[in-house]
Parts: structure tokens; C-alpha cells; sequence
């Protein structure tokens, strides 16, 4: 199964387990993201529009950065104007978790309530 899904103006596709490069977002490393999703796609067909206005990409904030340098030159023929700079992209790099309607729980969640009940008993 893979969602394209929205972010800073721009689709992603991607599946579970995938590290994916997103506009940079103002979250902390380790934290739990989630995106609309525009279109979805498994075994069963493709679904896109109101059939997936309720499903989100739940996926988790791995790193920052910034990506490759690019140059931009402008240059104006016989005029002698000429003007380069640099540019590097921010970003952030998430790994989906998972794709559904429901939040899917977080692993320190389930290990918390485990020893809570393992307690109560």
C-alpha cells in the first residue's frame, strides 16, 4: 500500500517504512507528524477525493537539514552585470509509520500501559 500525500505546497508518494524529504517543519526530532493524503493505493484499487478525506500519513521526525547546494548565475549579455549565489534547500527527513484513520500507537505508549497493567496486578 502507498499515499501520495500534501505538505508546503508539494505531493509526496511514499509507504510504510519510507524515508521521505519534506519541507522543513517545525518539529523535534523523534516527535509524531501527520499529513493529509490525496490519493491511496493498494490491492484493492486506487481510492482518491472524498474516499480518503478522513485517512492521514502518520509518520515520525527523524533528522533536519539542508540539502544540496545549487548555483544561481544571472548574467545580462554585454552589459557587464552579472550576479551568482548559492542556495541550500532546508529540510526534514521523516519515516512513515503509517498510513490509515486511526493514530496508530506509539511503541513507549504500549510498553507504558503494559507495566501499568503488569502493576495493577
Amino acid at each position: 500500500m502507498y499515499a501520495i500525500f500534501d505538505n508546503g505546497g508539494k505531493q509526496y508518494k511514499a509507504g510504510v517504512g519510507d524515508l521521505v524529504k519534506v519541507e522543513k517543519l517545525a518539529a523535534e526530532v523523534g516527535s509524531t507528524v501527520e499529513f493529509p493524503v490525496v490519493l491511496t493505493a493498494d490491492e484493492k484499487g486506487i481510492q482518491a477525493g472524498k474516499e480518503v478525506a478522513s485517512v492521514k500519513v502518520f509518520a515520525q521526525v527523524v533528522s533536519h537539514g539542508k540539502d544540496k547546494k545549487i548555483i544561481v548565475f544571472k548574467y545580462k549579455a554585454k552589459k557587464n552585470e552579472r550576479k551568482k549565489q548559492g542556495h541550500r534547500q532546508p529540510y526534514t527527513m521523516v519515516k512513515v509509520t503509517a498510513i490509515g484513520a486511526n493514530k496508530p500507537e506509539t511503541p513507549a505508549k504500549t510498553e507504558k500501559a503494559a507495566a501499568d497493567k503488569a502493576a495493577a496486578e
